[in-house]
């Protein structure tokens, strides 16, 4: 194996950073527009603080900044370690890093404007697709030529999950985003009608599945056997955990559109793939989790292995929710309520952020040559005010959802509705508290990592670079 020195970490270092710093950002604006819903004043009559700006800049700055910085830098990482080569081409990725730095910068300034393309997750004119798609092929290189040039025959499983996410969000990306420019800041989609809807939600429902899922089970492949210094449970189910997610994520997309002018038998299609998901996401948790089999007793004394095994407990409730919501009797229900938010956030929260976290904590210290974080204490009190805050965050909306529904299909005996839209709204006002104080926990404990991470960034006393445990080693190279 290479020494640790000549991998490139200092590409890993930048993108470990800016995950810190765009969760920030983005939880922040999410919080604001929580706050909003709650007191609709404070948009103060300004265009580009209004909701309808501020939500795909929340989401944007969430799922893209947030979460791509740290997929694209752990997969550096990872992909070094387990091929045992450094980076294909230094600097492309250093490219990848700049250039998604600049797709963020220029989503934060055109979307508060309102220069939008309209579509969920796919807010983004075109100039900025094509920075996207270009720095995307970049990684799509640094990463598949690091893998053509690696020193041991196996890819471990971690590598299968991230070129998945890379391989397929490049596709959806492409052809979901395929437009007519008219003007620098226009566009319009080539599609029209239920074929836009349903291209946009085979493109949404799989950035959830390959972007928030894929690539964020290849980071805990890697970096929960790794935190708790044994190989993973069962390298088989890994193999048949990936196989099975990939063949059948794809084909669920049309379980959003449901009661709408999609054909019927497509989104009865839909629902089927949807709950055919259950067996191959529980796989996945269950593997991951059962990684600490005569380990359990590091989770008294290692809240980042909290952070992880509390992730995987999230992972394991959002991917049973979403194909029981994706049933039709169910879905009457929960369509268009806040109950969709909940679950959204069960997984945006609960599985992404807090999986991000913990292997944050994990790499920083390895990063930047520290034997471990600033404080231990600070990571197990972040812990517990980000698993509060996602717990009242989801459940105000569970229950709101619920009330939505409920509200909104009942009926008097003469056909008549029994409540006005506005009574369901002054109902949720209460739960839409909650949900703002939940995120709010959510955002002060990043504000607690960023702290951490700075201590520990700027702390003097450097140590050897941690090689990896023995079990570890064994899991990637087997």
């Amino acid at each position: 194996m290479n020494p640790p020195e000549t991998y490139n970490d200092k590409v890993v270092r930048q993108f470990a950073i800016m995950t810190v710093i765009w969760g920030i950002v983005g939880m922040a604006v999410g919080a604001l527009i929580a706050a909003q819903l709650a007191w609709p004043a404070l948009n103060f009559d300004i265009p580009w603080l209004t909701y309808s700006r501020l939500r795909p800049l929340h989401t944007n700055a969430v799922i893209f900044a947030f979460g791509g910085c740290a997929l694209i830098g752990t997969s550096y990482y990872v992909v070094q370690r387990t091929c045992h080569v450094r980076l294909f081409g230094d600097r492309l990725a250093a490219f990848t890093f700049w250039g998604w730095q600049a797709v963020i910068v220029a989503a934060a300034i055109t979307l508060p404007l309102g220069i939008t393309q309209g579509k969920e997750y796919a807010e983004l004119e075109w100039p900025i697709d094509i920075l996207i798609t270009i720095v995307w092929v970049s990684y799509a290189v640094v990463f598949f030529g690091t893998i053509a040039r690696r020193r041991v025959r196996h890819i471990y499983v971690a590598n299968w999950f991230y070129a998945a996410f890379i391989l397929t969000i490049a596709v959806l990306h492409v052809f979901n985003n395929l437009a007519i420019p008219v003007s620098l800041t226009k566009s319009y989609g080539i599609y029209s009608g239920v074929v836009d809807a349903m291209m946009q939600w085979w493109y949404g429902h799989n950035a959830v599945g390959f972007f928030l899922t894929a690539g964020f089970l290849g980071m805990m492949y890697y970096f929960v056997p790794k935190q708790a210094e044994r190989p993973i449970y069962s390298y088989r189910l890994s193999v048949v955990h990936f196989w099975a997610l990939i063949s059948v994520y794809m084909w669920a997309g049309p379980h959003h559109l449901h009661y709408t002018s999609l054909p019927d038998w497509v989104q009865s299609i839909g629902a089927a793939f949807s709950i055919l998901l259950l067996a191959p996401s529980w796989g996945g948790m269950i593997n991951g989790i059962m990684t600490l089999s005569g380990a359990w007793y590091k989770l008294r004394t290692d809240p980042i292995l909290k952070f992880m095994i509390v992730s995987l407990s999230f992972y394991g409730m959002s991917t049973f929710e979403g194909p029981m919501m994706s049933l039709k009797t169910v879905n009457a229900l929960s369509h268009y309520t806040d109950w969709v938010i909940g679950h959204v956030h069960s997984g945006a929260l609960g599985w992404v952020a807090m999986m991000t976290i913990g292997t944050m904590y994990c790499l920083i210290p390895r990063l930047f040559n520290r034997r471990e974080m600033y404080s231990t204490k600070l990571i197990d009190v972040h812990f517990w005010v980000s698993t509060i805050g996602v717990v009242l965050y989801i459940t105000s909306m569970w229950i709101a959802g619920v009330m939505q529904g409920l509200m909104w299909r009942a009926f008097n005996d003469d056909g008549t509705l029994t409540y006005s839209f506005i009574e369901s709204v002054k109902a949720t006002h209460p739960f839409y508290l909650v949900r703002l104080l939940g995120g709010a926990l959510f955002l002060v404990g990043m504000l607690i990592m960023a702290y951490n991470v700075w201590m520990t960034v700027r702390r003097e006393r450097p140590a050897p670079v941690p090689v990896l445990p023995a079990a570890a080693e064994a899991g990637a190279s087997s």
